[in-house]
């Protein structure tokens, strides 16, 4: 169940507001009774007046509000459960998290950038599917392949530096570990790989796993992160910049940006290598390249229709309305001898 105007719900606050003042009725009405003398004296004399019946009658008025107030919020339940079948493509995004993606030849940092422009990449994504692979010394499923693009933003938020125990750039392994969460139960052409990296000191045959990336079905596509000068890496320790990092000499490293590799990774995987600077970072015009790949088709699983319920919280709220109507304030004739609301105790009338 689900309520289609939520905020209306808000209005049971006011209930609150009642039972208070009635509260402070009551207390108002007894020290006006003690003034009049006697307790047990004002009750022979006014028999027929009940002190609870009021109690029953403001809690039934406080049900009826609270129903009413619930089906102004509309409740409506799932009445049928559809089956929509979409078309995308499969997206896998192979981020580098190692400390030279820190550097800030690309503003504010490589890292933070590259973030930035995959989160308004998965803001454009609707049919697809899109996974998140992280690396440096070793490559992390940070999210497997997925639909639900608000997890994806979720998990793309606490990526950084930090969350890789070995540092390094270990393009190839991270290309088959992306590579490993790919569906290849059917022919379909709709797999491609985003690799995200300076390219600095590849460990492996980041070349090899992007040609056999290639033969498996998916397509490589290249970002280059960096500028060709290069730039020193920040040293950060508890998220405050302290100078920049040194060699065992003393020396401060430069990073640069490794075009020649990712170009050649890019080539062997028949995808495109884009170069990001400082005012595109090159999303685009992949995804250009991806809007023409063939397109697979995705069943996913969603309540489609909903139908209205407030009408049983209306009768309710009209049931406890019409008890209030028939609960006097003053034990009636007809009623005397009856003890409906057990006001009888050892004779006497509460």
């Amino acid at each position: 169940m689900k309520f289609a105007h939520a905020y209306y719900l808000l209005g049971l606050l006011v209930i609150i507001v009642f039972v208070f003042l009635y509260i402070m009725q009551r207390i108002w009405k007894q020290k006006a009774w003690k003034k009049f003398g006697d307790s047990t004296v004002i009750s022979q004399l006014m028999p027929d007046v009940s002190k609870l019946r009021p109690l029953y009658k403001f809690i039934a008025m406080m049900i009826a509000l609270a129903f009413i107030i619930m089906a102004i919020a509309q409740p409506q339940t799932g009445s049928k459960l559809e089956k929509a079948k979409h078309k995308g493509v499969e997206l896998m995004i192979l981020l580098d998290v190692s400390n030279s993606m820190l550097a800030k030849d690309i503003k504010p940092s490589r890292l933070v950038r590259a973030k930035q422009a995959i989160s308004k990449l998965i803001d454009k994504l609707d049919n697809d599917k899109i996974g998140i692979v992280v690396f440096a010394g070793k490559p992390y499923i940070q999210l497997p392949m997925t639909t639900d693009f608000g997890a994806a933003k979720l998990f793309l938020s606490t990526v950084s530096t930090d969350m890789v125990p070995e540092q390094g750039t270990a393009i190839g392994a991270g290309i088959e570990t992306a590579v490993k969460c790919f569906n290849f139960q059917d022919k379909t052409k709709n797999k491609a790989l985003i690799l995200i990296s300076d390219g600095e000191n590849h460990e492996d045959d980041a070349v090899e796993a992007a040609k056999t990336a290639q033969e498996s079905g998916v397509f490589v596509h290249c970002i280059g992160m960096g500028l060709s000068e290069g730039s020193p890496i920040p040293l950060i320790k508890d998220g405050v910049e302290s100078g920049y990092r040194t060699d065992s000499a003393g020396n401060t490293i430069v990073t640069k940006l490794n075009e020649p590799m990712l170009q050649e990774i890019a080539a062997a995987g028949k995808g495109v290598y884009i170069r990001a600077n400082n005012s595109d970072i090159g999303l685009d015009k992949i995804m250009t390249e991806i809007d023409k790949m063939e397109k697979k088709e995705f069943e996913t699983k969603t309540f489609s229709d909903y139908e209205d319920q407030f009408q049983y919280f209306i009768a309710v709220a009209l049931l406890f309305m019409i008890a209030e109507l028939f609960i006097f304030e003053r034990r009636s004739k007809w009623f005397r001898k009856m003890d409906i609301f057990g006001e009888r105790k050892n004779g006497k009338k509460k």
